[in-house]
């Protein structure tokens, strides 16, 4: 199994994890409230985790202009 990490706004590949360091306990996935994981956790078909995060330059866009989130693609 590999965690994979994109930036929710911009789809920018941020990271990998594999092996040990992906298990799900070890990355904190339990302490997410079930609203929390179908928001941000996305589990693949062949066995692979997405995590939806927000990189640095769309967090600093986003601070910058925060009427950007009241669009639905604001960073594309």
């Amino acid at each position: 199994m590999a965690v994979h990490y994109v930036c929710r706004h911009c789809k920018t590949n941020i990271g990998s994890l594999s092996g040990q360091a992906a298990e799900t306990a070890r990355l904190g996935f339990h302490f997410l409230t079930p609203e929390e994981r179908s928001d941000i956790i996305a589990y693949n078909p062949d066995g692979n985790v997405t995590v939806k995060i927000v990189c640095d330059y769309c967090r600093e866009a986003l601070e910058a202009n925060p009427e950007l989130l009241l669009v639905t693609n604001p960073l594309q």
